[in-house]
């Protein structure tokens, strides 16, 4: 008995080491740096110093949390940094507006809902590559974002959602909160819907998920423009902060999202990766 079962208890501890390892993703060198920065400066543990380093990081968050979604796909979305300068500046002019300042942060969400829906559509029902599609998008975006600021810097010192940016719920920035909400319902998609199976199915095999049934064109349709939504979110954030926006806003950002997704152990080529990881990578 102990004969026939050896080697699927071997077969279960290295699925659940592999899975581990996984999700864990770049933690175990996190920790590593850590240790290293808490022996040189003896103030880099403590609760301000680490909460300035999440904070520092949540945008960054929110963004590689919508790159790992396409990433999973086998897509990739370089255009996240201009759909966030299109975004933030859209939000701006529509703040400086007496009557629709309300609306600031409706319009900038939709806005990058839609743009990132754009790019999903060129490339789940034109059949065109990813990395053209959003590399065009990165172009043509951040043309927009200088076209709609005027070539100058929007500001604006008295929006109404600066609290987010620079208000508390208790010991935690909202800024943070936000990050770490989009990483749970990210995490709860990916892990407990159908749809976050369906993501996964068709980044391991698009032709086999296409054959089971999946609707391959929404999956992708879903993912970029899922993407596109936390850019859209990632330009509230910033400009939440900085009262301001321009063309150049976000700027290099999709690059620094891609690194996170990578570092945070998810597959390049799809199928393989969790958004828990994207977090590591990310801090």
């Amino acid at each position: 008995m102990n004969e026939s079962t050896t080697p699927a208890t071997k077969t279960l501890d290295k699925t659940f080491w592999a899975n581990l390892m996984q999700t864990a993703g770049i933690l175990p060198v996190l920790i590593v740096i850590a240790i290293v920065f808490a022996i040189i400066a003896p103030n880099f543990l403590t609760e301000n110093n680490l909460l300035n380093i999440v904070r520092q990081a949540s945008i960054n968050i929110v963004l590689a949390t919508g790159m790992t979604v396409v990433i999973l796909t086998g897509g990739i979305d370089l255009s996240v940094g201009s759909v966030l300068a299109v975004s933030a500046v859209s939000a701006m002019v529509v703040s400086l507006m007496p009557e629709l300042g309300w609306a600031a942060v409706p319009v900038a969400l939709l806005v990058g809902l839609g743009l990132g829906a754009l790019n999903g559509l060129l490339v789940a029902y034109a059949g065109l590559p990813p990395f053209i599609v959003t590399l065009g998008s990165m172009t043509a975006l951040r043309g927009l974002a200088y076209l709609l600021a005027g070539g100058t810097t929007v500001i604006n010192s008295k929006i109404g959602f600066a609290w987010i940016g620079n208000a508390y719920l208790g010991p935690l920035p909202w800024i943070v909160i936000i990050a770490f909400l989009v990483i749970l319902l990210t995490w709860f998609i990916l892990r407990h819907t159908v749809l976050g199976v369906h993501i996964y199915g068709v980044g391991g095999n698009p032709q086999a998920a296409r054959l089971t049934g999946i609707k391959v064109g929404l999956v992708m349709l879903f993912v970029y423009a899922y993407s596109g939504l936390l850019a859209g979110l990632g330009g509230v954030m910033t400009t939440s902060r900085l009262y301001s926006a321009n063309g150049v806003l976000g700027t290099g950002y999709e690059l620094d999202a891609i690194a996170a997704v990578i570092l945070g152990g998810t597959s390049f080529v799809g199928g393989v990766g969790t958004v828990i990881g994207t977090l590591f990578g990310a801090l």
